[in-house]
């Protein structure tokens, strides 16, 4: 099979599985970080766009949030699909690599990409967790696991582990102040840091007028 229906084919089966899922982590989320690692390694000569475009796609076929934590739930659900159409096991390989590189861990855990596709997908993952889009991730995921919009006796924790970070119930605020707002200095490319840079001011904006409206101030 050519390397564009492989890519297709992926596509089109992760649309039919995935897209009435959980509004934070479903098929457009998906396709969103696949567009924006494309865009990505546009900018990146030496990376392999084949590898990039899978890893991206398949990112969070099994997310640990909803696999009891489990990290290895995505990379062995990605294997399954990519064996079933036939794609070099070599390539598989690094695809596991990426996906289990990619998600964020607590704010005390670095990021591990360490191949320059791992780290555009790594990008394109965390740019779709900022801006406009990441703050209507943040409320969706929030509302679907039942937590608060803010409560402001519950403060933000830099988590410094998976472990704490992976329990923590906090309402949907402090996930600003635990993840989002530190993503912007963890980014890898040039082209996802000058995208990030906007993104990133857009929550700072939103976060100032979110707590002026709740301290009645507007």
């Amino acid at each position: 099979m050519r390397q564009a229906d492989i890519i297709e084919k992926t596509r089109a089966y992760l649309e039919d599985t995935f897209k009435t899922s959980e509004g934070a982590h479903d098929y457009w989320h998906m396709y969103r970080v696949w567009r924006l690692a494309q865009n990505i390694a546009k900018t990146e000569p030496t990376a392999d766009r084949y590898v990039v475009e899978l890893a991206a796609l398949l990112h969070d076929i099994a997310d640990w949030k909803f696999n009891d934590g489990n990290l290895e739930a995505g990379p062995q659900a990605a294997r399954t699909w990519l064996e079933s159409i036939g794609v070099d096991g070599e390539i598989i390989h690094h695809i596991e690599e990426i996906i289990r590189t990619t998600s964020f861990k607590g704010a005390g855990v670095p990021s591990e990409s360490k191949t320059i596709e791992a780290q555009i997908v790594h990008d394109a993952d965390k740019l779709d967790a900022i801006g406009a889009i990441g703050i209507a991730r943040t409320f969706a995921y929030s509302g679907a696991k039942q937590r608060p919009i803010y409560d402001p006796a519950v403060k933000p924790t830099l988590h410094a582990d998976f472990e704490s970070y992976k329990n923590s119930r906090g309402p949907a605020i402090n996930h600003f102040y635990e993840k989002l707002l530190l993503l912007k200095d963890r980014f890898y490319t040039n082209e996802a840091k000058r995208i990030a840079e906007h993104r990133h001011s857009f929550m700072e904006a939103y976060l100032e007028e979110f707590f002026s409206e709740t301290d009645g101030k507007l």
